[in-house]
C-alpha cells in the first residue's frame, strides 16, 4: 500500500478535481476500520456487507479486508486508483465497482434488494455532504455509516440543537441515525495534506421506520427554517403558509437551530392544514 512517492511505478497522483487526499497513517486507518460494529438495521439482522467509498490506494481497505466478520466491496471513480487496486490488492478481485457513488442505486452494488450494508470511507471533502444525502435515500438498507470528512462538517452533522453548527443536514441525518463524533485527525496523515483538520463520525440507524409526519412537509419546514436561520420561525416559515395551530404554538418565536428533531416533527404536524 506504499503508493505515495513520486518515482514509484505504482504511484497514484492525488487529483484535486476529485478532492483526493490519500490517507497514509496506518493507526488512523485501523481506528476507522475498528468502528464497524455490525449494527442491526430495521430488520434486526446485523449487516455483513461493507461498501467503502473512494478507497484510493487501499490504506483503509487493507484493514477492512482483515475483518472476517464482513464482506467488502469498494466504489472508486478514479481509473488510476482502480488500476492500482487491481494490481496490488488481489483480494478485491470481483469486488471493485467503478463509477460515481452519487449516481448509483443499491442495486448497482448488490443483487439482493433487501440485504443491508454499511458505508465507510475517507470521503472527499467536496462531496461529503452529498454522500450523506445519498445515504439518506438508502437509509433502510444502510444501518451504519462511518466517514472521515472535514472537521467542521463532521461537527455540524453530530451537533445538537442550540449549537451554531446545527443545521439542515444535522436534522435530516439525526432523524434517522444516532450520530457521534469519534475523533479528530490532523492534516499530516494525508497526501497531500489538506489545509484543515478532519473528523471521523459514526452514524447508527435508529429504530424509526417513519417520522410520524409527512416527510415532504418535514423537509420543507426544516429547509425554510434554516435558510433564514437568524429569523424566528414565525418569519422564516411565512412562505409555506402558517396554520393557526402553528401560529399559536411555542415554536414561532424560536429559531430553527433551537428545535430538536422531535420538535421539528411536532411543528410539521402543526403546519399541516386540517
Amino acid at each position: 500500500m506504499k503508493a505515495h512517492r513520486a518515482g514509484d511505478p505504482n504511484y497514484v497522483k492525488p487529483k484535486k478535481h476529485l478532492g483526493q487526499h490519500f490517507l497514509t497513517d496506518m493507526s488512523v486507518s485501523m481506528r476507522i476500520a475498528e468502528l464497524l460494529s455490525g449494527h442491526a438495521g430495521l430488520d434486526g439482522v446485523p449487516y455483513k456487507k461493507v461498501l467503502e467509498i473512494g478507497p484510493g490506494t487501499g490504506v483503509l481497505t487493507q484493514f477492512l479486508l482483515k475483518d472476517d466478520r464482513f464482506e467488502l466491496d469498494v466504489v472508486e471513480i478514479d481509473t488510476e486508483s482502480v488500476t492500482y487496486l487491481k494490481r496490488n490488492v488481489p483480494e478485491l478481485k470481483g469486488h471493485i465497482i467503478e463509477g460515481d457513488f452519487l449516481q448509483m442505486k443499491p442495486s448497482d452494488f448488490y443483487d439482493d434488494t433487501k440485504e443491508s450494508f454499511a458505508v465507510i470511507g475517507n470521503f472527499p471533502y467536496n462531496i461529503s455532504s452529498q454522500i450523506f444525502f445519498k445515504v439518506l435515500e438508502m437509509r433502510d438498507r444502510v444501518p451504519e455509516v462511518i466517514g472521515m470528512l472535514q472537521h467542521e462538517v463532521a461537527m455540524r452533522l453530530a451537533s445538537g440543537p442550540g449549537n451554531k453548527d446545527y443545521g439542515i443536514l444535522s436534522v435530516f441525518l439525526q432523524a434517522w441515525y444516532d450520530v457521534t463524533y469519534e475523533f479528530k485527525v490532523g492534516p499530516e496523515v494525508f497526501n497531500p495534506p489538506p489545509k484543515v483538520h478532519s473528523g471521523v463520525i459514526r452514524c447508527r440507524r435508529n429504530g424509526k421506520s417513519d417520522l410520524g409526519c409527512e416527510e415532504r412537509k418535514f423537509t420543507q419546514v426544516v429547509k425554510h427554517g434554516f435558510n433564514q436561520r437568524r429569523k424566528t420561525l414565525r418569519n422564516a416559515l411565512k412562505p409555506l403558509g402558517i396554520t393557526e395551530a402553528a401560529a399559536t404554538s411555542r415554536f414561532m418565536d424560536k429559531r430553527a437551530e433551537q428545535l430538536s428533531v422531535a420538535e421539528f416533527v411536532e411543528l410539521t404536524l402543526l403546519m399541516m392544514p386540517e
